[in-house]
């Protein structure tokens, strides 16, 4: 009885791998909020000719080639599903797809290339104007962290990082700070900056609610507030830069530290979408005939009416730029652009 129970364990071995490929297939719908359809009418056939052999293992050794005929056809049964499910999660891509562009209207600039699909949206609210770019990341190597002038201790605005690069889009990045040395002013970087997987200046714990956001060398969305290095390095950072607060994770808003939370002001932000699409946005403010500028919980609320997932708030006020096609489309609050320590750009 052992040697048969060792048998039809192994009969269901394959069964089992299936059923884990067909819950993975799904997982990735599920993120989207698109499930998969249902594929249970199949599976219970399947379970039910399982069940009707366990019930007669006692007989497997007399029908050796009647339990190879079940495993086989089970077998083409659960091969058709994975592959109809592989082709369910292309037709969900598309679905999210057009779910994001229904909620984010018209693009009024495209650019589609090997590397990346951008699609440039205006963004028109009561009381704030700005500009969003949705970008299809296939080439990750073509999103950048770019220091001022590529040196520590520079600045530039984000149309010369543009133009500097060869960019596309361009937003402006983290926060800074000046330092006065040897007669002359640096403009540095606040927490962390990574460039290609190193640390610009070392590893600094976090503090005041400073967070390190960027991505990963795959091109996904990470961050967070970390305390040591370990914990950041374990989610595979290959570039990001630091600022205050984090707005969005796992489509849940986070709490805005309360000398945040109420002053209108431009904004630029870094987001993702479940399909992996980055959302950068910038809002203009301090310009009462155009735009007021948006709280942040005002702005976290647009957040989620728009679906995305994670988002984090990056350097704002006269820092906020945001350029595409070698054009400034917003307003900067200061009447000109503000140079700043780092910039993210899209390469074309």
């Amino acid at each position: 009885m052992w040697k048969i129970n060792v048998f039809a364990a192994f009969l269901l071995a394959p069964f089992l791998g299936a059923a884990i490929l067909l819950s993975n297939l799904s997982a990735y719908a599920d993120d989207l909020l698109l499930p998969l359809k249902e594929v249970n009418p199949p599976m219970a056939s399947v379970e039910a000719e399982m069940r009707a052999l366990q019930e007669n293992v006692g007989f497997i050794s007399q029908a050796i080639e009647e339990q190879k005929r079940v495993y086989e056809k089970q077998k083409r049964i659960l091969e058709e599903l994975a592959d109809k499910s592989k082709e369910q999660k292309e037709i969900s891509d598309e679905v999210y797809e057009q779910m994001i562009l229904e909620r984010l209207g018209p693009p009024i600039a495209t650019h589609n290339s090997g590397r990346v699909g951008i699609k440039i949206f205006s963004l028109k609210e009561l009381d704030y104007r700005g500009y969003i770019a949705k970008v299809k990341v296939f080439d990750p190597s073509a999103v950048k962290v770019i220091l001022g002038e590529d040196k520590w201790g520079e600045s530039e605005t984000t149309s010369k990082a543009v133009a500097r690069t060869g960019a596309i889009l361009g937003i402006n990045g983290g926060g800074f700070y000046p330092v006065y040395q040897d007669g002359r002013e640096y403009i540095l970087p606040i927490g962390n900056t990574m460039i290609d997987g190193k640390f610009l200046n070392g590893f600094s714990p976090s503090h005041d609610d400073l967070f390190f956001a960027g991505l990963t060398k795959q091109g996904d969305l990470m961050g967070g507030v970390f305390n040591n290095k370990e914990n950041l390095m374990q989610l595979n950072p290959w570039q990001g830069v630091s600022f205050v607060p984090v707005l969005i994770r796992d489509r849940k808003p986070m709490n805005i530290p309360q000398k945040w939370q109420y002053e209108k002001q431009p904004r630029t932000i870094i987001g993702e979408y479940g399909n992996g699409d980055l959302i950068l946005i910038v809002v203009d403010g301090r310009q009462s005939s155009w735009s007021r500028g948006v709280t942040l919980e005002r702005l976290q609320i647009k957040l989620i009416e728009l679906g995305v997932i994670d988002a984090y708030n990056l350097d704002g006020g006269g820092s906020s730029a945001f350029v595409y096609n070698g054009k400034v489309l917003n307003r900067p609050s200061d009447g000109r652009q503000r140079a700043v320590a780092t910039n993210i750009v899209v390469m074309p």
